[in-house]
């Protein structure tokens, strides 16, 4: 198996289709910035305003990208669009040209280093009924599948409710998923707390490891997994809060009837589930890696962003792993799972 450090949760910025949405549809955009305004609250957006200037150019630059896999020992990422670019607004027309745009911008970025990178679409998952075209289009681009959110729902009030990964909808979706072989990479972006968590930056301590757990949630109980056992669905940030407390999920199902919607308890489904390695702390990475087995935890660093970690090598080996699992996580996992040359 190869030893090439692979992570797998980096993200790009793409100004150009950002661009081509304020003037697609500039009151949603608005709304939308309005929206997570409110979100992060005031004292929050100014310091992620400030961490996004001073990371521009890891962002948008592939020399600066390089550079910077280079000095923290990563051979190769998977790279994703920032969540930014989700843009839930969007009518279901709109959403699927805008998710073509974001895959080819994607597949360009991979396609000029194909050595070092490889990338990841989106798909609209506020609009079922595009999700499949937003794949197969992601796959055409060359990409290895799609970054979708923990929930569907409209930014701007245009729509109502929310789309769960549980959703009967979903499924010409995850059927295409299974069949293609293609990884879907579950990342959150918002949380539908909103302003609960407008201080102290909770908005991103506390929604990312909730919204994780929630969506995960939705995929267990609601059977998912029983239905397309083959599905590669990898759970950014550890998985959240689901991993360390899955014990409270196996007790509802074995004593409430309306929790049995999956055949199983829901701690076996962990293992048919793959988890970055970004938990910030040795102890719950290695539970992680207890409960979901050392064959599905792979590298992620949230690269660039300060929520992430920029030695992420060095994170997994401070962790008190096994030099074997330790391997495991920093390259042949992700080997494995992306069907790399060995």
């Amino acid at each position: 198996m190869t030893d090439q450090i692979v992570d797998v949760h980096a993200h790009a910025l793409l100004p150009a289709v950002e661009a081509y949405v304020a003037e697609l549809d500039p009151a949603g955009l608005a709304a939308a910035k309005n929206l997570d305004a409110r979100r992060n609250g005031p004292e929050s957006l100014a310091e992620s305003g400030r961490m996004i200037g001073q990371r521009w150019p890891l962002l948008t630059d592939l020399p600066t990208r390089l550079s910077a896999m280079d000095a923290a020992g990563v051979d190769i990422q998977l790279v994703s669009p920032s969540p930014s670019h989700y843009y839930p607004f969007l009518g279901p027309e709109n959403a699927l040209d805008v998710a073509r745009r974001v895959n080819a911008a994607i597949g360009e970025l991979a396609g000029r280093a194909a050595d070092r990178l490889f990338g990841l679409g989106i798909a609209p998952l506020q609009h079922p009924g595009q999700l499949v075209a937003a794949l197969e289009d992601a796959l055409g681009h060359g990409l290895r599948g799609v970054e979708i959110g923990s929930f569907g729902a409209a930014a701007s009030g245009g729509q109502t409710g929310t789309v769960e990964l549980s959703d009967p909808a979903l499924d010409p979706f995850w059927a295409a998923a299974e069949a293609a072989d293609a990884i879907v990479f579950l990342h959150p972006f918002g949380c539908s707390l909103d302003e609960r968590l407008d201080r102290f930056y909770l908005a991103n301590t506390v929604s990312q490891p909730a919204e994780n757990a929630v969506a995960l949630s939705h995929l267990i109980f609601g059977g998912v997994l029983d239905r397309y056992p083959g599905l590669r669905v990898i759970a950014a940030h550890g998985g959240g809060y689901l991993p360390t407390t899955i014990g409270r999920s196996d007790h509802a199902w074995r004593v409430r009837p309306d929790a049995r919607g999956c055949q199983h308890p829901p701690s076996t489904y962990l293992r048919r589930l793959w988890f970055d390695s970004l938990t910030h702390d040795g102890g719950q990475l290695a539970e992680l890696i207890r409960v979901a087995g050392p064959t599905r935890v792979l590298l992620g660093s949230d690269f660039p962003f300060d929520m992430g970690t920029d030695d992420p090598v060095t994170a997994v080996r401070e962790a008190g792993l096994s030099e074997e699992v330790a391997r495991a996580v920093l390259s042949g996992n992700a080997a494995e799972l992306l069907s790399m040359p060995t």
